[in-house]
């Protein structure tokens, strides 16, 4: 799917992969990495994630997203998620509002058992983002307020993300990056804290509209927490 994607945009960019060459080698590697690591019984999960924006003009825009989500390397699913939404910029391309729809597919362990249960949410939600600068570091906040519908049940939660972007070099394109973020998430019943997401990792941008990030997540819980390694393509159609 990200291969497709990427190809469709350097349809419409002849010079795409004159300039980025070694692209299709690095999206191959970094998305097949994880199915040459036999990783069966581990509590390090990987996430393969892309993220997409297409413009429609200079102030709307349409988010689509894909997140398969493993319990450990290699194909023991524990989510997929599909995402899309309608933004609009505003304050220079600073501010962002969007409304979107999400479907979730979750694979559940019962107990201490390999049998697995299939659950499935259809979610709403608005979010608003902001990007400021310090220096070249970049920081970005994101507001975001779900309606899950899971199953039979009807669940709201409230996200906060905050994800700083550092430059290692000079250069606008083809030039690495260092990332973090964190992300906490809360209930609006009962407990109210739901997990906190932290990480930190290493992009490279390989073109203005493409890059390529990969990274370490720590998710935890209540009761419980999980280590993960993040890869993410970032396409701006």
């Amino acid at each position: 799917m990200i291969l497709q994607l990427v190809k469709f945009y350097s349809m419409n960019n002849s010079n795409f992969f004159v300039k980025n060459n070694n692209i299709w080698v690095a999206l191959i590697a970094i998305f097949l990495l994880p199915n040459l690591v036999k990783a069966q019984n581990s509590n390090f999960g990987n996430w393969l994630i892309y993220i997409g924006s297409k413009k429609i003009n200079a102030k709307w825009n349409i988010h689509n997203e894909v997140q398969y989500r493993n319990y450990n390397a290699i194909g023991d699913l524990e989510q997929l998620l599909l995402r899309t939404g309608l933004g609009y910029t505003f304050n220079d391309n600073k501010n962002n509002v969007l409304l979107g729809y999400g479907y979730i597919l979750s694979e559940n362990y019962s107990g201490d058992t390999d049998q697995k249960s299939a659950v499935n949410e259809h979610r709403i939600f608005q979010q608003f983002t902001s990007k400021q600068s310090i220096g070249s570091i970049g920081i970005n906040h994101r507001y975001r307020f779900e309606q899950r519908f899971v199953e039979a049940d009807f669940k709201m939660r409230f996200r906060y993300f905050l994800g700083i972007k550092i430059p290692l070099t000079k250069k606008e394109a083809n030039n690495y990056y260092l990332s973090a973020y964190n992300e906490i998430f809360l209930n609006t019943k009962s407990s109210v804290f739901d997990r906190n997401r932290l990480y930190g990792g290493i992009g490279y941008h390989l073109s203005k509209n493409v890059r390529l990030e990969a990274g370490y997540m720590n998710q935890f819980f209540e009761n419980a927490n999980r280590d993960q390694l993040n890869i993410i393509a970032f396409v701006n159609f």
